[in-house]
């Protein structure tokens, strides 16, 4: 595997760079304020006519173990003993089933010697649990699956999703890698710290929560946030609920995506699923720092001493609560799977991963999701 990065801070800049091999993919993560992303795209098709594109906007990229706003992080790969296939649906042609959509991306890259799929999708128009019930569906549990939702700094007005058809909003990529030769390597940890009573779901419609304890979700988590709830939904990313479902399964972490006044609702990232249990979450910000590298740990635990790349996926919520501190989960991700590695990644709204090498896929919030490739 060759690999080559650059953070670009304008388009023209791409016609700029110095590889010294033939890349058949780039990775693009990008601010939604950089200019001109498709004139990036349609450049370097004209130079790698045979390359894939895959990547999304952001809320902040990350480059080695730095943070950057404002730019594009550019990762050229050569994969020189794996296959690669892409394939990218709009939301709208599965009119917004984030199920279908997940199951049509991986009905398209599903075959014998498919050994990752890495995944990004638009980060509003979507139920990432669903979307990752559809890509699970049907694929053998041997076959990873990681990526993220795309992002919008705090905005959660327009995120967007790069692929070979371009810049596009509302659409959703994936990449498929191929063959034996690949060694992949995931973890997920959170650090965040569950309090006060735990609540029952007692109405909800699948990303969508209308009650806990039979009182409305919105007026309940307000007497929660106290002056920080006319900030909604943005203030939401400091305080997410800890989801297990009756079979006390692992909890997962939900973030707020979205707030409706007139139903009384709150709309999420993934589902909340009637009858299962809640309960608010607060930050730590040395648990999250640690959380970090406990995700970093659990993939040296198992394998990946020669790691090459490494994709950093953290959640917007973790930014916003670490703030200057924000490198340090970056750093503590870099001490434990060493200088040598080539790290990029972003801040998103959602993280899509497995807890472990021995657990299967979900849709994450407020955690660091760490993907490795080495050939």
């Amino acid at each position: 595997m060759k690999s080559y990065q650059k953070v670009l801070f304008s388009a023209e800049e791409a016609g700029q760079l110095e590889i010294s091999f033939t890349p058949n993919v780039f990775f693009m993560f990008v601010s939604p304020n950089f200019p001109k992303p498709e004139s990036v795209v349609e450049q370097l098709k004209k130079a790698y006519p045979k390359a894939y594109f895959i990547g999304c906007s952001t809320a902040g990229e990350i480059v080695g173990n730095r943070l950057v706003d404002e730019s594009m992080v550019l990762t050229a790969v050569q994969f020189e003993k794996s296959r690669l296939a892409q394939t990218c649906t709009v939301l709208d042609d599965h009119e917004m089933d984030s199920f279908r959509v997940g199951k049509y991306l991986s009905d398209q890259l599903n075959a014998p010697d498919l050994k990752h799929m890495f995944v990004l999708s638009d980060g509003l128009f979507i139920n990432g649990a669903e979307l990752v019930a559809g890509l699970t569906s049907e694929m053998d549990s041997s076959i990873g699956i990681t990526g993220g939702l795309a992002a919008d700094g705090q905005d959660f007005e327009n995120t967007f999703v790069i692929s070979n058809s371009g810049v596009h909003s509302k659409k959703v990529v994936a990449l498929g890698i191929y063959g034996d030769a690949l060694k992949v390597g995931f973890g997920s940890k959170g650090g965040w710290d569950s309090f006060g009573l735990e609540r029952v779901v007692t109405k909800s419609d699948k990303n969508v929560l209308y009650e806990l304890d039979g009182e409305p979700a919105l007026d309940l988590y307000k007497s929660f946030l106290g002056d920080k709830a006319s900030e909604l939904p943005s203030s939401g990313l400091l305080f997410p609920l800890s989801l297990r479902d009756k079979n006390n399964q692992e909890p997962v972490v939900r973030t707020i995506l979205g707030i409706d006044e007139e139903a009384k609702s709150l709309t999420f990232a993934g589902n909340i699923p009637e009858g299962s249990y809640v309960r608010l979450m607060k930050a730590n910000i040395d648990r999250l720092i640690n959380g970090a590298g406990q995700s970093a740990s659990l993939i040296g635990e198992n394998h990946n001493e020669d790691t090459q790349i490494a994709f950093l996926i953290s959640c917007i919520g973790r930014r916003l609560v670490l703030k200057q501190f924000v490198e340090e989960e970056l750093e503590a991700v870099s001490e434990i799977l060493g200088e040598d590695v080539l790290y990029t990644g972003f801040y998103s709204y959602g993280e899509i991963a497995p807890f472990n090498s021995f657990s299967p896929c979900t849709l994450h919030n407020q955690t660091m999701t760490i993907t490795t490739f080495s050939e």
